[in-house]
């Protein structure tokens, strides 16, 4: 129990850490140039005070069990040395947990005129198709880079076929698919697919899964909306919530509840089911590390009811009120600012955010710090929201940002080191999870609403930008790094000559 107990503070600390700025920023902006309603106000943070505590739970359950599990179905799958057999495992497991992804269910609700079951069922196929490519890529060893320019190529030529009230959401879509159910489990994967290859190249080629299985939920929807071509829907936002009194408040979260619970039941139950079937028929591990993965499931299970609770019932509608009362002010091009403060911050409050950065830091044997990653994916962020507020108060279309910020990242992964372009394109589906869906893009929305813009093409995309400058920064990070150990290198090269002694050949000194 004294371990579980470490490790719950350390969790609880993290989780503080990533959580407190943006209360501080929202309770800022409440009490000077943004006031909103005190239930809303009480809502956001009895939200904050559960996705905090859910934090804690989600960060150690995916540590414990998530991982782990990944890991060994991984080694397993490349340990049965059956290439076919490889591949449909592949497919299914990203079909499954596809249909797991809580968030999933979310975009499907967004995409009007295509029926949710068709959308979610595109999806989870273009996600097993792609982790298939994946786990082909890793154990043949292709290159990343030019297997993503040949992918996002197809995906701006499908995409101008597209009607442009989808572009925006089958962007997000690529970002919203990998969340906090499927990042830890296909990272996982790939640290064990990568374990049974030997070669220099084996850890860099670790990384690169979440990106791949990025794109296909972006081409699954622009192939939706060209066969359905739903002309003229729209999104239809629902009322705010509302609370007189504090059991009409605490009635908001009851109702919450037994919804996302039943919910992650539902998205954990595949998951469950397929690493049991593995464990009988292949894994056969001890009782110990059974019983470890099983606590650690629970953790994930209570973790993410009270995050996903927190943040739709308390989040959501402060987020949404924030955006319009900022966008009504006189001085409203003050919400670029503010939007790229909350961005900075906001990333580190993403729960796979911690999966991914201590992940790459134990992977790289500390080469490259979690701080490091951290600050650049906060960096990037930030620069997101910026250009997202431009978004929504110009209406200009988001594939001018999308194809000049793709064909720098593309650009540049063709200099870098192979492991900061597999990072940066993971980077994809970790920095813009259900934070972004539930805050930033009702902030979005809010504003758009009051400025009298077009929801589905001016707010929608947020979290395809939010995904797009990370690519960025964490790739010029790579640039600096690998000039950093050049450097070193060098200065190291330069004094070990200095101080070696000039060496005579006895021969010489005979002949003398």
């Amino acid at each position: 129990m004294g371990f579980y107990r470490t490790k719950l503070q350390e969790k609880l600390n993290e989780s503080l850490k990533a959580v407190l700025p943006i209360i501080g920023i929202v309770l800022f902006l409440c009490f000077t140039i943004a006031p909103i309603p005190p239930s809303i106000l009480v809502a956001f943070i009895l939200g904050a005070v559960l996705l905090i505590v859910g934090m804690m739970f989600f960060t150690l359950g995916a540590e414990m069990a998530m991982t782990p599990m990944g890991e060994r179905v991984g080694s397993c799958m490349t340990e049965t040395k059956n290439l076919w057999v490889g591949i449909s495992l592949c497919f299914v497991l990203g079909f499954v947990i596809t249909i797991s992804e809580p968030d999933l269910q979310v975009l499907a609700e967004q995409v009007p005129s295509v029926p949710n079951q068709t959308l979610i069922l595109a999806v989870a196929c273009g996600v097993g198709f792609f982790l298939m490519m994946a786990f082909l890529r890793m154990l043949f060893g292709i290159a990343l880079p030019q297997m993503l320019f040949v992918l996002y190529v197809l995906v701006f030529v499908i995409a101008y076929f597209v009607p442009k009230d989808f572009l925006s959401v089958a962007f997000d879509s690529g970002g919203v698919t990998t969340g906090p159910m499927t990042v830890p489990f296909i990272m996982a994967l790939g640290v064990g697919i990568s374990a049974i290859r030997s070669d220099r190249n084996a850890t860099d080629d670790s990384f690169g899964l979440v990106a791949l299985c990025s794109v296909g939920p972006i081409i699954a929807v622009l192939l939706l909306s060209m066969m359905y071509r739903p002309d003229g829907g729209g999104y239809m936002q629902g009322a705010m919530p509302t609370a007189e009194n504090s059991v009409e408040l605490w009635q908001l979260f009851a109702k919450g509840f037994p919804v996302y619970m039943m919910e992650i039941f539902i998205s954990l139950f595949p998951i469950i089911v397929f690493f049991a079937l593995f464990q009988v028929i292949s894994l056969k591990l001890q009782k110990r590390s059974l019983i470890k993965i099983m606590i650690g499931l629970v953790y994930t299970y209570i973790g993410l009811v009270l995050f996903l609770t927190g943040v739709n019932v308390g989040f959501m509608p402060a987020g949404n009120y924030l955006g319009q009362v900022i966008a009504s002010l006189s001085f409203n091009w003050i919400i670029v600012p503010i939007g790229m403060i909350i961005g900075y911050f906001i990333v580190m409050a993403e729960p796979a955010v911690y999966v991914l950065t201590n992940q790459v830091e134990e992977i790289t044997s500390g080469a490259i710090p979690a701080k490091a990653m951290g600050y650049s994916l906060s960096i990037g962020v930030a620069v997101s929201l910026g250009l997202a507020m431009i978004r929504v108060l110009t209406g200009i279309s988001i594939l001018y940002f999308i194809i000049p910020g793709y064909a720098i990242a593309l650009g540049l992964s063709f200099f870098v080191p192979r492991i900061f372009t597999a990072i940066a394109f993971d980077s994809v589906g970790v920095a813009s999870g259900p934070m972004t869906a539930t805050f930033l893009l009702p902030f979005a929305m809010g504003a758009c609403m009051e400025v009298g813009g077009n929801i589905v093409t001016d707010a929608f995309g947020i979290v395809a930008m939010v995904a797009m400058t990370p690519l960025i920064t964490i790739q010029v990070m790579g640039v600096v790094y690998e000039i950093c150990q050049k450097s070193s290198a060098k200065a190291a090269m330069d004094t070990r000559i200095e101080k070696e002694p000039e060496f005579i050949d006895e021969n010489d000194i005979i002949e003398l």
